[in-house]
């Protein structure tokens, strides 16, 4: 651990409340204090997913940087593309406070935040500002006390499609009420005909196919995972982000935070994370470009999404206890499990732990 982590050290920040010490991160990197990794290119973890350059295939996943105040910041930490947001139409302050706990037990995360964001306007001109040259995904979402979900989600391509790298409809969040909805089928459909529908319309405008991806919650059935499926074909949507949160707590070690409600990330993710990842990999088939998220803690992890059918990883709770020099360092351990691997790219790794992983039960 280097720079701001290791200066204050892991014990200093956890004296913290979460959201103070998430506000201090991010208030270093946009003053700069943190020090940049730029991790050496090596074309062997280059790729291009959905049409986009990704020249490795960590990326910062949504929940961190919200409110697009630091994406170009967390580029120079190493990673290879960012996600801002969740972000909705008007800005909202989320669930009431306390709403984020360590399970330091469990090197895990409970947060029941709720989308809190200053809405599209804000970051817009962040975005704007910014003129950012690397890959940065917007995280799109709906408020909590809308009339019309899938309209929020329209606003929100109409709103960022001119800077917008990929975007990512996030319908899996478990702390709005009712969000998780829109993964039933009838509601999928009409909101995968809404978003593309908008999509290709900006695409008329811009002359540029902006990618749309979907992000899903690990805590479905098998059922469920085959609704999903058959209307992402069916809507030849660009690609798959596998998965948000958990509202399962199986396996914790004892630890006082851990009947908190709200959505669990970190550590304890993976194993649940990556076997959905398997099954929907074996549903939609070889072409569907998937992002696989949660319990990423080092480069062995990463390879390992990669391996159960992931073209690309993101990672965030497990930052909050590695520190800022994580994303290097995982980037540079790929280079040598690649080198060890004796493979011309890491994309002839993907898929080769899929049968494994997907035989397991959720």
């Amino acid at each position: 651990m280097s720079g701001f982590f290791s200066s204050l050290g892991r014990r200093g920040l956890f004296l913290m409340d979460p959201e103070v010490a998430h506000g201090m991160s991010i208030a270093a990197l946009r003053s700069g204090f943190m020090p940049t990794c730029m991790v050496p290119h090596d074309p062997r973890l280059q790729q291009t997913v959905a049409g986009l350059v990704f020249p490795n295939p960590l990326g910062m996943a949504a929940g961190y940087d919200k409110n697009a105040e630091v994406p170009g910041p967390l580029l120079k930490l190493g990673f290879g593309f960012t996600e801002i947001g969740t972000v909705t139409p008007l800005p909202q302050s989320g669930n009431p406070k306390p709403r984020i706990f360590r399970l330091l037990e469990n090197d895990a995360v409970i947060n029941r935040l709720g989308f809190n964001n200053e809405g599209h306007a804000v970051a817009l001109a962040r975005l704007i500002a910014a003129g950012l040259r690397g890959l940065v995904g917007v995280n799109i979402g709906a408020n909590k006390d809308s009339e019309d979900r899938i309209s929020d989600y329209v606003k929100g391509i109409e709103t960022f499609a001119s800077v917008a790298s990929y975007f990512t409809a996030n319908i899996s969040s478990p702390n709005t009420p009712g969000l998780r909805d829109l993964q039933a089928r009838e509601s999928l459909s009409a909101l995968l005909k809404a978003v593309l529908e908008k999509r290709d319309a900006e695409a008329q405008k811009l002359n540029r196919l902006i990618p749309v991806f979907l992000k899903i919650a690990p805590d479905l059935t098998e059922e469920g995972l085959d609704d999903i499926a058959a209307e992402v074909l069916a809507h030849n949507l660009d690609g798959l982000i596998v998965s948000n949160t958990t509202l399962s707590r199986d396996g914790l070690r004892p630890g006082p935070n851990n009947n908190e409600t709200g959505g669990l990330s970190g550590k304890p993710l993976f194993d649940l994370s990556t076997t959905v990842l398997a099954k929907m990999r074996k549903r939609v088939g070889p072409a569907l470009p998937i992002i696989g998220v949660g319990g990423v803690s080092s480069a062995e992890t990463a390879l390992e999404k990669i391996r159960a059918g992931a073209d690309l990883v993101q990672l965030y709770s497990c930052m909050v206890y590695e520190g800022p020099a994580l994303p290097g360092r995982i980037v540079r351990g790929l280079s040598t499990l690649v080198a060890r691997e004796q493979v011309g790219n890491i994309r002839e790794l993907r898929d080769s732990a899929v049968d494994r992983w997907a035989e397991r039960k959720i």
